[in-house]
């Protein structure tokens, strides 16, 4: 893209996750409820892939927690690529994340929707858990929410046991968690405010540094964001800016934030969405075909580009109809048949 004379555009979102393509067996249409079994028929019938192994000791736990299980199935007016599982009192949804393409073996990440697309929770349902049955048991027994425990119960010993946390001697939960569960983007977001509290800028700049690590969150943009926020609080700007820039070249529904606030880090004006709005013309598609990129890579990335756009002012419902017919231009009809479905 030229970006106020000279600047180029990056890579197309569509390629973030080129390499495999999911099979692409025809779907079962029905009506799914918010029973915990047919949210695992439904990721495995309309989503077309491999549901979590222990999908449904979430959802028992998230029941627990005071949760409404909600169909899978109601996804008005949010990413077309979620998958919900439970609404709170505030009205958050919990959601997996359904890549249209994704290497083999990725799980889905746990995320929560929001109206620009999703915050990461958890890179997989077994870490998601872990994380709830630590910050349980580091609760005062009086506090402590027995059921939670139970309803994990019945995986052998795939999940964290009571006590484990108190008998590491680690003395922050937060450190625990990275260490012994994972890493999660607002646990690390935290550990860098905690170092400015403290004056230590050079540990905020390496644990900033550290979240952007591509292997940590694949396909998310949001590492990069946070990065672009604490170099320009120590005032480099210029590396900021590199950095939000790099934002933008995943998909603006990974943020973590709302898109102006990326592109204002990036010092971009209006002319990112007016780029992205070229290629989804038909012009824009043929001129790719003409510079020799497949037809299918093309039908790819206007799709993601579509929900690019989306994503700005979070007008999901309008594009469905587009981007599912980009899919199946690119062979993917059961990923079309999902972004499609509505209770």
């Amino acid at each position: 893209m030229k970006a106020g004379g000279g600047v180029v555009f990056g890579i197309p979102r569509a390629a973030v996750f080129p390499a495999a393509l999911f099979s692409r067996q025809r779907p079962t249409l029905r009506c799914y409820s918010s029973s915990f079994s047919d949210h695992v028929s439904f990721i495995k019938d309309v989503a077309a892939t491999q549901p979590p192994e222990h999908l449904n000791h979430l959802l028992k736990m998230l029941k627990v927690r005071g949760e409404e299980i909600i169909s899978p199935g109601a996804k008005q007016g949010m990413l077309p690529l979620a998958v919900p599982l439970s609404k709170n009192n505030s009205g958050s949804v919990t959601a997996l994340l359904r890549w249209p393409t994704a290497p083999t073996g990725m799980e889905m990440p746990v995320v929560e929707v929001r109206k620009y697309g999703v915050w990461l929770l958890a890179k997989n349902v077994e870490q998601y858990i872990n994380r709830i049955l630590v910050e349980e048991d580091a609760k005062s027994s009086q506090e402590r929410n027995e059921e939670l425990f139970s309803a994990s119960a019945g995986a052998g010993n795939k999940f964290y046991e009571k006590g484990d946390f108190a008998a590491s001697q680690i003395s922050s939960l937060e450190t625990y968690l990275l260490k012994k569960v994972g890493l999660f983007p607002d646990i690390l977001e935290h550990k860098v405010k905690q170092h400015f509290d403290k004056g230590d800028q050079v540990s905020a700049l390496v644990t900033g540094e550290f979240y952007t690590k591509r292997e940590h969150f694949p396909g998310f943009g949001r590492p990069f964001v946070f990065n672009a926020e604490v170099l320009l609080k120590v005032g480099r700007n210029l590396e900021a800016k590199d950095s939000a820039r790099v934002a933008l070249k995943s998909p603006w529904w990974t943020l973590g934030c709302e898109y102006q606030e990326v592109a204002d880090l990036a010092q971009w004006e209006d002319e990112q969405i007016e780029y992205i709005k070229e290629k989804v013309t038909d012009e824009g598609r043929q001129e790719d075909l003409k510079k020799g990129k497949e037809p299918a890579q093309v039908s790819l990335d206007e799709a993601a580009f579509l929900l690019d756009l989306a994503s700005v002012e979070g007008t999901w419902d309008a594009c469905l109809e587009r981007v599912a017919s980009c899919y199946r231009e690119a062979g993917l009809d059961d990923i079309a048949t999902f972004i499609l479905y509505r209770d």
